[in-house]
């Protein structure tokens, strides 16, 4: 994530809110027709001094009853026209805006998801939420108000003094005074401003995460009685925003008071003298009149100033705030033309991969899945920090099934998430039935290769929408088969039966149903290539032969790569890969390796030792591991992962 409350030295606001043009573009001829709307309703107001300049001359210094009403008369419209137009103006762009809005939100959802997995593992969801929420409400605000009004007070504010100076010029110098100390004040309060109202913005963005997650583990609160803790860390984070909120509000106050007292000041020395001169018949009363009425109605575009520039200001940050996720690169769906050649040192290094075919040893094709060489170090990781995966060569035949197996940490569930793309391996490459899959298309490759993980997701939408997000087009026969596979027939006691909703993150549900619907999505589609990170570990032992037995006959059908952790779940396979520090250091079936590989009897024995370092303890009893090697441990034992 982006470094907080940093604001980069060249920042400029205007330069920032340029940005928002592709989205303004379509409805600019409406919002410049109500900008000029707003105009000419604020020139109607500079036209009322003159009117009553007119009526002091006039009617008022002539005894002219008749011609004060009709003067009254001609105040009355302009009031009315005035408020008329101004109405019409926030009509104009209420309907357009909501749209912008609408349309800056859908790009940022639809970005969302084109966006990395490691983009989505360095930001917290609040963050994103406040994006899309807070931001772009501001964003919508800034171009009702502020963008108009900039516009409209500085036309205002030039017009009026054109006015004034034409009505009496050395009166307009004096109110002139103020201009240059106003712009230096607005220039260091814009500065200051830019600060603050960045870090807010974060800061909102952190609570929300905190409510998120709270909301999402109240059970755990709940659970632990951690919710003293938890409110008080709440409050922390509320306080901190409290404390930025009422900076902003003192920098507010000082910018008003000044640009409201500099003003105030010009207009007071301007009185006076204009009243001397008056008293000395050098000017009229209505002149004064029409002078003073002039600077009053130009107190509100003055005045406003720092108003609005504390919500361009705001503007500005939440325009770098939504384009920080926006510019961030979408996954690539295939090598592009500029990468290195297939098959060249530079591809290997660079991470491409070939697409080509070339067979596996001892093989005469290049069917099932194949990995190459295939590295992966994830993008923040330190350069001089070994890869996660280092050169995995693994050939998995069509129609087999291959067990993964390895300690904590070994990078079992790494290896399984670059089959779908969802991490781009460093280097090597990784075939489906010969063909390279980052020469695929992702929506092509996904509806190839389904997934099912150890956590399972589940969305705030029916049992059967849930299943069937892992096949499209499919219908209630594939629903009904998807769930005996899974031995999810429990779904049919549910109130609404599949129509029943599962509620956020499916908390509704117990962990083995949850796991249960989850591999259910994976075998609904009847995939080529299927890939399963324990996805049977919430499960009893009884419930877990049951879908055993059913998930044989899907993986008979379907070439598939398993993690396991449980003997149990490694006797589904076909052959086992033994994944120990990033490397494939062992192939074979169970009970091959059982006989010759110690780290494999030691993790299949849920021996106790030493977890996370991918390879076995030191000093294991040899009667331990030769009981190991000799027997195949009972169900439920090796779950060290």
């Amino acid at each position: 994530m982006p470094e907080k409350d940093a604001v980069p030295k060249d920042r400029s606001a205007a330069r920032s809110l340029l940005r928002l043009w592709p989205y303004v573009r379509p409805v600019r001829i409406r919002l410049s027709g109500a900008a000029l709307i707003a105009i000419a309703a604020s020139c109607v107001g500079l036209v009322i001094p003159l009117v009553l300049k007119w009526i002091v001359d006039g009617p008022v210094a002539d005894r002219d009853p008749g011609g004060v009403w009709l003067g009254a008369l001609y105040l009355l419209l302009l009031g009315i026209a005035e408020a008329v137009l101004f109405g019409v103006r926030r009509w104009m762009v209420a309907r357009p805006l909501a749209g912008v809005e609408a349309a800056m939100r859908a790009d940022l959802y639809r970005h969302l998801q084109r966006l990395p997995v490691a983009f989505h593992d360095r930001w917290s969801s609040g963050q994103l939420l406040s994006r899309g929420t807070t931001d772009l409400m501001l964003l919508r605000m800034f171009l009702a108000f502020p963008l108009t009004f900039l516009l409209v007070n500085a036309t205002t504010i030039l017009v009026g003094f054109v006015i004034l100076l034409l009505q009496e010029w050395t009166l307009g110098l004096v109110l002139m005074v103020p201009v240059i100390p106003l712009v230096v004040i607005c220039s260091f309060f814009e500065a200051k401003y830019a600060v603050v109202a960045r870090r807010a913005q974060d800061q909102v963005g952190d609570l929300t995460t905190v409510v998120e997650e709270s909301v999402l583990g109240i059970r755990i609160i709940k659970g632990f009685g951690r919710h003293r803790s938890q409110a008080q860390a709440f409050r922390a984070l509320s306080g901190r925003l409290r404390t930025t909120e009422l900076h902003k509000a003192r920098l507010l106050a000082g910018i008003w008071a000044l640009i409201t007292t500099i003003p105030e000041l010009a207009i007071g020395a301007a009185l006076v003298l204009g009243t001397v001169q008056v008293a000395d018949g050098g000017l009229s009363a209505g002149t004064l009149v029409a002078f003073l009425s002039t600077a009053l109605a130009l107190r509100w575009p003055v005045e406003s100033i720092g108003f609005l520039l504390a919500m361009s200001q705001e503007s500005a940050t939440a325009t770098e705030r939504f384009f920080e996720v926006m510019d961030v690169a979408e996954e690539r769906e295939t090598a592009g033309p500029g990468d290195p050649a297939p098959g060249t040192a530079a591809s290997r290094a660079c991470g491409t991969v070939t697409s080509e075919p070339r067979a596996a040893a001892g093989e005469s094709d290049t069917g099932g899945m194949v990995f190459e060489g295939v590295e992966f170090r994830y993008p923040d990781a330190a350069e001089d920090s070994p890869p996660v995966l280092a050169r995995i060569d693994l050939r998995i035949r069509p129609g087999e099934t291959m067990a993964l197996v390895g300690a904590t940490g070994s990078g079992k569930t790494t290896l399984t998430a670059l089959v779908p793309r969802l991490h781009e391996a460093t280097a090597g490459r990784i075939t489906l039935d010969g063909e390279d899959i980052t020469a695929m298309p992702r929506e092509r490759l996904r509806s190839l290769v389904s997934v099912a993980f150890e956590e399972p997701t589940l969305f705030s939408a029916s049992v059967g929408e849930n299943v069937l997000m892992g096949t499209a087009g499919g219908g209630e026969e594939e629903l009904r088969g998807a769930l005996s596979v899974a031995q999810a027939d429990f779904v049919h006691a549910l109130p609404q039966g599949t129509a029943t909703q599962v509620g956020e993150q499916g908390l509704s549900l117990s962990g083995g149903q949850r796991q249960r619907l989850a591999l259910a999505r994976a075998v609904v589609g009847a995939p080529r290539f299927l890939v399963l990170d324990d996805p049977l570990s919430a499960l009893d032992v009884h419930t877990e032969a049951l879908v055993e037995a059913a998930l044989r006959r899907v993986l008979a059908r379907t070439t598939a790569i398993v993690v396991a952790h449980r003997p149990s779940t490694v006797m589904l396979a076909d052959r086992v890969a033994l994944l120990s520090e990033g490397r494939i250091s062992a192939v074979g079936t169970h009970q091959e390796l059982l006989r010759d590989n110690a780290e494999y009897a030691w993790l299949m024995s849920g021996a106790d030792g030493e977890e996370g370092t991918g390879t076995s303890p030191e000093g294991i009893p040899a009667e331990d591991a030769q009981d190991a090697r000799g027997t195949d441990a009972p169900a439920g034992k090796g779950t060290t992962r």
